[in-house]
């Protein structure tokens, strides 16, 4: 098993969090040009949002059958797979010439980076002792965050000086790169058993996660918790390049640097596991988000920052602990447990773009203040009942961790 401070650890976490980061930058490089593309396009706000929305649909979709396929080939060649194909896609979509083409490349794009999603925490909790897991999840979250900010940044200033087109043409570049790199990178697996009758027991594992309580409050958290974070996002920068603010495009996307506050809480989440239970953290992360979308509700860009702030570290702080929970307590077929959780969490995301952009486009930023606090509160309830059950009282730390 892989430990902490050895050099097996720090190449394997490194090569799971460069290709965490490379997964974010190619799934957000759309949403800062959402304002531009529909301008682009000459659509609504909720008919461009498939940009994003197909590439997290997609990639929520597939994840269960790139888990499913990983039991039987390993880990490692899925996620090795998954990133060998984001250039060639990356490419593809340079030859779409309507909305329709390009929201299926990029539907093509999500079941691509699915691939590693689906595994690469599974890949974690097989490899490596109980003490470096969370660390290692939780720093591969904040290389979540890292690679957001970096897609929505560079997809932004990109976009404004070169087209979107040489937006796509720079990702697909640095996606060849990076995959080479974690191709040396990643140690082989040595504790991967492929499991037989594969179909069959895949699909009995899934009934058995999502019969689970414990699994399936925790995925629905997942779910919410997403919904409302990244589409917080997409509206905040709707509501920056329209009037009063009139901001261009690539300075809006400045905002996304607000990621690096979840980019903190993620990695504060593996500590947290190892002094205090897991479910009221959840709890705490979900009103310190919640605090943060009331927050942005003043008309003051500081204000907006400083919500967007909160938002972000309440929101990966809870993310953590749910997909930490998960690996944790699925006691077989860990990649389809993980899968399920990621297909909550980016199926919240698609649709709750559809709902929030919805709420910004009929009612104002007020409207997404009423229709926020009600997935808030549906959150807040789903963290409480997880917290006050005889398993949600327990640690969510494993077993041989420090309470």
């Amino acid at each position: 098993m892989i430990d902490i401070q050895t050099t097996e650890y720090r190449r394997a976490s490194f090569a799971l969090c460069l290709g965490s980061f490379l997964i974010f930058c190619n799934l957000y490089l759309f949403q800062p040009m959402l304002p531009l593309m529909a301008e682009n396009f000459a659509v609504s706000a909720t008919k461009v949002n498939w940009l994003v929305a197909a590439a997290t649909l997609a990639l929520a979709v597939t994840l269960v059958p790139w888990a499913v396929w990983s039991e039987r080939i390993g880990r490692r060649p899925v996620m090795l797979i998954s990133l060998s194909l984001l250039p060639v896609i990356g490419f593809l979509m340079l030859t779409a010439e309507s909305l329709l083409m390009l929201s299926l490349s990029r539907a093509l794009m999500g079941a691509a980076l699915a691939g590693f999603a689906a595994v690469a925490v599974a890949y974690m909790a097989e490899e490596f002792t109980s003490r470096a897991l969370m660390l290692a999840v939780g720093g591969y979250i904040s290389a979540n965050s890292l690679g957001g900010i970096a897609g929505r940044i560079s997809g932004g200033f990109l976009s404004e000086r070169y087209g979107w087109q040489g937006a796509v043409i720079c990702m697909a570049i640095f996606s060849l790169v990076v995959a080479i790199a974690i191709y040396f990178l990643l140690p082989e697996q040595r504790n991967f058993k492929p499991a037989k009758g594969q179909l069959r027991q895949q699909t009995y594992s899934v009934l058995v996660h999502l019969r689970t309580p414990e699994l399936s409050q925790a995925m629905m958290i997942g779910g919410v918790n997403f919904a409302l974070f990244v589409n917080l996002y997409s509206v905040m920068g709707f509501r920056l390049v329209a009037e009063p603010y009139s901001v261009p495009v690539s300075w809006a996307s400045m905002i996304f640097l607000c990621y690096l506050s979840g980019t903190v809480s993620a990695k504060l989440s593996g500590r947290w596991t190892q002094h205090f239970p897991a479910a009221p953290g959840m709890v705490l992360g979900t009103c310190i988000s919640a605090m943060g979308m009331w927050v942005a509700w003043y008309e003051s860009v500081y204000a907006m920052v400083l919500g967007l702030l909160l938002i972000s570290s309440g929101s990966f702080f809870t993310h953590s602990l749910a997909y930490g929970w998960v690996s944790q307590r699925a006691k077989t077929a860990k990649a389809t447990a993980t899968a399920l959780y990621l297909v909550h969490y980016y199926a919240g995301g698609s649709l709750g773009g559809f709902y929030l952009i919805g709420c910004w486009q009929y009612f104002g930023w007020s409207g997404v203040i009423a229709g926020g606090s009600v997935l808030y509160i549906l959150m807040g309830a789903l963290c409480y009942r997880l917290y006050v059950s005889k398993l949600g009282r327990s640690d969510g730390a494993l077993p041989s961790e420090p309470r």
